[in-house]
């Protein structure tokens, strides 16, 4: 089984590098000036983060509503005629050493991805990492909310024929046994839904003629959280509209700044000025 940091080892590096965020807001030489930002910036991310480990723990309701949750959604999807899962994951069951690089990709990728982005918006593009991160903060509360309510995946649906590949090809992802309200947070794919926003990061940031390829990173990774029996299309679609919902409240808060008026002065001819205030124009007004 993969592990991540657990949420308690994050919550007490939130809290060592808010003390460095606060000691070194109190002095003014150069280095705690240059790392107090990495400071603010870190303690906010590890906070996030915390709180998205420590929300797998807990949900509203029993457990047991979960497949009821992901039965519904199965229909859903077949009266909305979107593709099957289980049809879908037909496309690789027949080459275990891809599924199972597949679960690899679907387990580890997805944290270190977004914040490498951070780290390089923050670094190369800092007017632009505000507004990225406050996308991301946007999304991941959102979903954390919705998660509150379980959901059980396609792969732990009974009857519906989709296969755990995690179980069945490896590596396995989530602990053995009954499976715990982490495995029940199906909707929406927060693993879709940061792909997003880092490749609309990457896009909007950078000026090359290759950053649309940044675009291949949430189509590979709406694709590997289906054809793994770990979400459902509906996943994907509502982590979409919760970015581009978050987009929107993010370009209201972080309004782009308006250009200047021309001066309706300037290149307008005045026929009584005298000739040495003429060629001064505006300037020599403003200084008078």
């Amino acid at each position: 089984m993969i592990d991540w940091l657990p949420w308690q080892d994050a919550a007490e590096m939130a809290g060592g590098s808010a003390a460095a965020w606060t000691v070194t807001g109190r002095r003014e030489r150069a280095w705690t000036k240059a790392l107090r930002p990495w400071a603010k910036e870190l303690t906010l991310i590890l906070l996030l983060y915390s709180l998205w480990q420590f929300a797998g723990a807990w949900s509203v309701g029993r457990a047991s509503a979960a497949v009821g949750r992901g039965r519904t959604i199965w229909g859903v999807e077949r009266a909305l005629h979107l593709p099957s899962e289980r049809t879908t994951q037909t496309l690789v069951l027949g080459h275990p050493s891809l599924v199972h690089w597949l679960n690899v990709y679907y387990a580890v990728v997805h944290v270190p991805a977004l914040g490498v982005c951070l780290v390089w918006l923050f670094i190369r593009h800092r007017t632009l990492y505000p507004k990225v991160r406050t996308a991301v903060a946007l999304v991941t509360g959102a979903s954390l909310v919705i998660q509150l309510f379980p959901v059980a995946p396609p792969r732990l649906l009974p009857q519906v024929g989709v296969v755990d590949t995690g179980a069945v090809f490896g590596p396995r992802i989530y602990r053995r046994g009954a499976p715990g309200l982490d495995q029940l947070s199906a909707m929406p794919s927060l693993h879709v839904g940061w792909a997003l926003i880092v490749a609309g990061a990457v896009i909007w940031a950078s000026r090359s003629r290759w950053r649309w390829l940044a675009l291949g990173y949430p189509v590979l990774t709406t694709f590997t959280v289906v054809v793994t029996g770990n979400h459902y299309w509906l996943d994907g679609l509502t982590a979409a509209a919760l970015c581009a919902l978050a987009a929107f409240v993010v370009s209201k808060a972080y309004p782009t700044s308006v250009a200047a008026a021309p001066d309706p002065d300037v290149g307008i001819p005045a026929p009584n000025r005298p000739q040495g205030s003429a060629a001064l124009g505006p300037v020599s007004a403003s200084v008078s």
